[in-house]
Order: C-alpha cells, then sequence, then structure tokens
C-alpha cells in the first residue's frame, strides 16, 4: 500500500486543478457562441431608463446574466468588482422578469452596474447566448477580443481586459 506524504498529495492535486483547467477551457471553447466579431451600434435603455449605447472608444465587458441563474449570482459581485475598477460593463438581463424586480434584486445586494433588461429574450438571441453567464469583452474599435460562457473569476476578467487595453 502506497502511503502519502505532503509532496504526493501536493502533486495529485495540482495535476487534479490543471485537469479541471483544462476540461474548463475546451467546454468553453465548446460552448462559445458564434458571434459578429463587430458590436452592433444599438442604442439600449437600461432598468432605470437612462440610453446605453454599447459603442464607444473603450473596452467594454457586455455580461449576459439571470436572476433565475445560480451561477450569474455568484458571478455577480466579480462583474460589480470590474465596475469599480473603473472598467466598462454593461449587462443584460435576460428573462428575468420586470425592470422592477430586477432592480429590487440588484439594490438588494448592493450593486450598481448598468443593466438592461431583456424580458423576450431578443437581445441574448441576436449574441447567440443559451448559456448563462455569458461575457463578452470588446476592445476599443468594438472588435470581440474574448468571450467566456459560464463562471469568470474577476482576475481572469480584469487580465483579459489589461490584455486588449
Amino acid at each position: 500500500m502506497k502511503k502519502w506524504s505532503i509532496k504526493s498529495i501536493l502533486k495529485e492535486a495540482v495535476i487534479t486543478l490543471l485537469m479541471i483547467f483544462i476540461i474548463t477551457i475546451g467546454l468553453n471553447y465548446i460552448r462559445k457562441p458564434n458571434v459578429d466579431s463587430r458590436l452592433p451600434d444599438i442604442k439600449l435603455t437600461s432598468i432605470d431608463n437612462q440610453e446605453v449605447s454599447l459603442v464607444k472608444k473603450e473596452p467594454l465587458v457586455l455580461h449576459f446574466w439571470a436572476t433565475w441563474c445560480p451561477t450569474c449570482k455568484f458571478e455577480a459581485s466579480n462583474i460589480q468588482d470590474l465596475k469599480d475598477s473603473g472598467i466598462r460593463v454593461v449587462t443584460v438581463a435576460v428573462n428575468s422578469g420586470s425592470s422592477k424586480s430586477i432592480e429590487k434584486f440588484i439594490k438588494e445586494r448592493g450593486y450598481d452596474y448598468i443593466v438592461i433588461n431583456d424580458y423576450s429574450g431578443e437581445l441574448a438571441e441576436r449574441f447567440n447566448v443559451t448559456a448563462f453567464p455569458t461575457t463578452f469583452i470588446y476592445n476599443s474599435n468594438g472588435h470581440l477580443e474574448f468571450s467566456e460562457v459560464g463562471y469568470s473569476t474577476t482576475v481572469g476578467l480584469k487580465a483579459r481586459v489589461k490584455l486588449i487595453e
């Protein structure tokens, strides 16, 4: 019978984490939406009735989520951290009820990022979003640089934005 030492336990843990990381990257690639690489020049209205233009001369994190999505709830603080660090963030709440209920959801958790209510799922469909959360990162010229399906860490999102600045 093999004796487990600290070194062998650490080695197994590192190998396991590496495998999880590789599998996650593969799954994200497979689930990645097939979307136009140019950000559409559209104007939207936020849940607090502000006009929001997606195209500006700065990077954009466009985040699709839903109030009923457990992973989205867990990731929401990461999105707030991006906004708080000065990164331009626009989020889209898909099939999540009325603007008032979404606003209540956001305020109860202390978030203040921009939220568009995609009550019918039309905007998600336009971006071929079928799984939540889905995050797109566009450069300052409106060109898609990264897309991520599923949970993303704050560090990972900030690193991707930093790469395109």
